[in-house]
């Protein structure tokens, strides 16, 4: 979900502004995914990295995400969303991280869509973390191992990944999920992401022909779409 900085800066207000509207584009864009079907939402919402930015700007991220958790757990609730969250999540501040385990907990029986916010986040550190787990459970260290150590365990494969505001790298997300999902780049900033755009970029997956290392012919054979 990149973009809300610049969004904010090229209409001359201060980046938090930025970060307000595109706490807003969740609320729009998991409403969509709900009508559309889609069985997991993933949303990288605050990087390892993102520790290195200005206090003042990660203490405005943390508060938003306490006010978004506590503004969306009833609608959540009557869409039977469950939430979900994935990273070093015990480096999130307490009042974050009493609050996240709250809404966890609330929704833990929805079963319409699974919405899981990426925290504290890194592909390099799940994939390290994912090897301790491994190693440290001893027999053969294979895909099986690492999986089961990810913090994505349990998710569906990943299908379809969206990179908002014109950039054209994956920037350390999911990086062992996406070995063989689609990637879709749109110049759009996160704060207007919405509908359509959501289903633009879905539209965009669906006229894909997914080969996981076969032929188009090989393809189409089985069923799939050339």
């Amino acid at each position: 979900m990149d973009g809300n900085g610049r969004w904010a800066q090229g209409r001359g207000l201060p980046r938090v502004a930025g970060h307000r509207q595109g706490a807003a584009a969740v609320r729009t864009v998991t409403r969509a995914a709900r009508r559309l079907g889609l069985e997991a939402l993933t949303l990288y919402a605050f990087s390892m990295q993102n520790w290195s930015r200005p206090a003042d700007e990660v203490e405005a991220l943390m508060l938003l995400l306490v006010e978004f958790l506590e503004k969306e757990q009833q609608e959540l609730l009557d869409n039977g969303i469950r939430l979900n969250a994935i990273g070093d999540l015990e480096r999130l501040p307490a009042n974050v991280g009493t609050r996240l385990e709250a809404v966890r907990r609330a929704t833990a029986g929805g079963a319409g869509m699974t919405l899981t916010l990426a925290l504290s986040y890194g592909g390099r550190e799940e994939l390290v973390h994912a090897a301790r787990v491994a190693a440290a459970r001893g027999g053969p260290i294979d895909e099986a191992a690492i999986e089961a150590g990810l913090w994505t365990h349990g998710l569906p494969e990943l299908d379809l990944l969206v990179r908002t505001s014109g950039e054209r790298r994956i920037s350390n997300f999911l990086l062992w999920q996406a070995a063989y999902a689609e990637l879709y780049f749109t110049d759009t900033h996160w704060p207007d992401f919405d509908e359509r755009e959501l289903f633009t970029a879905v539209a965009d997956f669906q006229a894909r022909q997914r080969r996981f290392g076969l032929t188009g012919e090989q393809v189409a054979a089985l069923g799939g779409r050339e």
